[in-house]
């Protein structure tokens, strides 16, 4: 079953679920001053722009992302975690000043790691979680690929740079993605601002801000001629990032009028990582409509079947199917339906039969499974568990009737042996 899953997940991202409509954009990739970039519908993950989005490239930070996912999944929030000996003297970077011996709640700990973006806070998580950072990158690995992220490599919770920890824009997209759609997750990476209370060795609050400034800044920045504010109407994360190596990069998520739309910017630099920001969220919210090509258990076609108890088996649309489709494109959108070579019974209620392609000006935009509407059993079987259940019954009836028949039989042989045999004493004592 894991490799089915695995397989599915693999051609799914190879086929990036949508087309890319950056070919008649008006957003080129040059306006774009990122190394990589990316911009997503975030429901349905079809691809609104790249520029280089499967480039290998240092996350920095963004890395928390799938740190706090794994947190929240699998961590236990009102745990009191002990900070260990090491941890404060290994970690550099942004933190939180935390003490060996240090006593703070997981979900504070949580927190730390996804709004002030704390590295030792990062570790500690990790190390609590999985023993040492090594077999939390273990874990990190195993659910980037889950989610679908499959050219991605961490080696540390935190995002600091080593030369083997890379993901690429395509990658970040999808964990942000996935994580967005977790209430939890969602509530804390809107936050721009935590305060953790008084601990066992700090007598003081800590007040932590975050460094995405689409939340809350108000700094001027000029966007296509217009002088506009960092923040972002309808920002609600995610992450930004910063290594040397690494450069400014920031995973950014805006719920507006309904939509929900992830950009991804790395390797930019100081403004320009707002500016790409503001660019691509204004592309996808302003150039596409939101339209609904199918809906679920809409009637396809009925399809022949083989060794089947009936000849057709109905086939519907498998689920809803929604894309969002460029203002400026033009022509009628077509069908192409596509089903399965020699199907045959028994099938199962929801079992694929084929798929249907949605087309405009020749190229696929979306595509959708047709799945039986129905269970179909093969020639001569019984049609459903209750007539299953009622042929039981009936043959047990039968049995038992047969049994008392046998046995009301014999009863009566044995008796009329017994009396031939009185009767043949009682002509001896006579004689």
């Amino acid at each position: 079953m894991k490799k089915i899953i695995m397989i599915v997940i693999m051609l799914s991202v190879l086929n990036y679920n949508s087309i890319v409509y950056g070919e008649s954009s008006n957003l080129a990739q040059e306006d774009i001053n990122g190394e990589a970039a990316i911009l997503i519908d975030g429901k349905t993950g079809d691809i609104l722009f790249e520029k280089n989005m499967n480039k290998k490239m240092y996350p920095a930070s963004t890395t928390k992302m799938l740190t706090g996912i794994l947190a929240i999944e699998q961590g236990n929030m009102d745990k009191l975690v002990t900070v260990d000996d090491d941890t404060p003297y290994e970690i550099y970077g942004t933190h939180i000043a935390l003490e060996p011996g240090e006593q703070l709640r997981f979900k504070e700990l949580l927190n730390a790691t996804l709004i002030e973006s704390a590295n030792d806070a990062a570790v500690v998580i990790a190390k609590d979680m999985a023993g040492d950072v090594e077999s939390f990158a273990k874990m990190m690995n195993k659910k980037a690929k889950e989610i679908g992220a499959l050219n991605s490599n961490f080696v540390n919770p935190s995002g600091l740079h080593d030369d083997n920890h890379f993901s690429t824009a395509y990658d970040l997209a999808m964990i942000a993605k996935y994580g967005i759609q977790n209430d939890q997750f969602r509530n804390i990476v809107k936050n721009y601002k935590y305060t953790i209370e008084p601990t066992n060795i700090k007598t003081e609050k800590r007040v932590m801000y975050s460094a995405n400034k689409l939340l809350y800044s108000t700094k001027k920045i000029n966007v296509d001629g217009q002088n506009t504010e960092i923040k972002y109407d309808g920002a609600i994360g995610v992450k930004t990032g910063y290594t040397e190596q690494a450069g400014n990069s920031v995973v950014s998520a805006v719920e507006k009028d309904g939509r929900l739309l992830i950009s991804v910017v790395l390797k930019s630099a100081g403004n320009n990582l707002w500016i790409d920001t503001h660019k691509l969220l204004n592309y996808g919210l302003n150039n596409f409509d939101k339209k609904l090509l199918g809906f679920k258990n809409e009637f396809v076609e009925n399809i022949k079947i083989e060794n089947g108890n009936k000849k057709y088996v109905t086939g519907v649309i498998g689920e809803n199917v929604t894309t969002p489709i460029k203002n400026s494109i033009e022509g009628k959108i077509s069908k192409k339906i596509n089903i399965n070579n020699n199907i045959k019974a028994p099938i199962e209620k929801g079992q694929v039969l084929g798929n249907v392609e949605y087309i405009i000006n020749d190229k696929t935009i979306k595509t959708a499974n047709i799945v039986s509407a129905e269970s179909i059993n093969l020639v001569g079987s019984y049609t459903n568990v209750a007539d299953i259940s009622l042929f039981k019954s009936i043959n047990i009836w039968w049995i038992i009737g047969t049994v008392l028949l046998l046995l009301f039989w014999r009863i009566n042989v044995l008796r009329r042996r017994a009396k031939k045999r009185r009767r043949y004493r009682s002509k001896s004592y006579n004689m």
